[in-house]
């Protein structure tokens, strides 16, 4: 089953409720957030307090995702607030098999993330642990970016490697996924599309996921 988590890096951070209503109206099966600290990424964006508050306006998923330095310090800060589904990046840490089974022994989905340019054997030792793998198809930092084109490949040799080894592990997909090139992502082999600005930075955010959402129907019926 394709999923759709609508990603508020690209919405007004004036009215952060307001986004999240829409993903839920527009039939969004998580709201995806971009935790970035400034370091690991040169851009700022949310806390703890932020998941914690949204968590209580909505009963979809909270996919965090943790663009930081230290990513075994902010696992539980985030779990604790709300967080449903946490991923790390692996460039980031020295212990992943360590970091992803905080995240499983808090209850959490537990997901791995690739940069544009880090291979996928980099997996090669924890991908059987993994609830997830989210491939980046821009450089993490900042919203509106294009598609990397050589990512399309990227994720369709993951998912020959997880369909090989017959693993039940999804692969999410962020970074300039568009109404023009979603279904190529999905053919690809992603389960879970994040799209930001081409729900949000369109005329009726509402209608457009709900568009978005009869467009991959399709695939969820083979």
């Amino acid at each position: 089953m394709v999923q759709i988590a609508p990603s508020i890096l690209s919405t007004d951070y004036a009215d952060l409720g307001k986004a999240v209503k829409i993903a839920d109206k527009g039939g969004a099966d998580a709201i995806h957030i971009d935790i970035m600290d400034g370091h690991f990424v040169p851009n700022l964006t949310f806390g703890p307090k932020l998941v914690e508050d949204l968590s209580k306006i909505t009963d979809l998923p909270l996919d965090v995702h943790l663009m930081v330095d230290n990513p075994r310090e902010m696992i539980p800060k985030f779990s604790e607030a709300g967080a449903d589904w946490v991923s790390i990046q692996i460039e980031a840490t020295a212990h992943a098999h360590k970091d992803i089974t905080m995240i499983k022994e808090l209850g959490k989905k537990a997901g791995v993330v690739l940069n544009p340019a880090t291979p996928i054997h980099m997996l090669n030792e924890i991908i059987t642990e993994v609830d997830y793998v989210l491939i980046m198809s821009v450089n993490p930092g900042w919203g509106g970016q294009e598609f990397i084109e050589t990512c399309y490949n990227k994720i369709s040799q993951l998912n020959n490697w997880i369909n090989g080894q017959k693993l039940d592990v999804k692969i999410e997909v962020d970074g300039g996924v568009k109404l023009e090139n979603m279904e190529r992502v999905v053919e690809s082999g992603a389960d879970i599309l994040v799209m930001g600005s081409a729900i949000y930075n369109s005329k009726n955010p509402i209608e457009t996921l709900g568009n978005i959402k009869r467009s991959i129907q399709k695939y969820n019926q083979k």
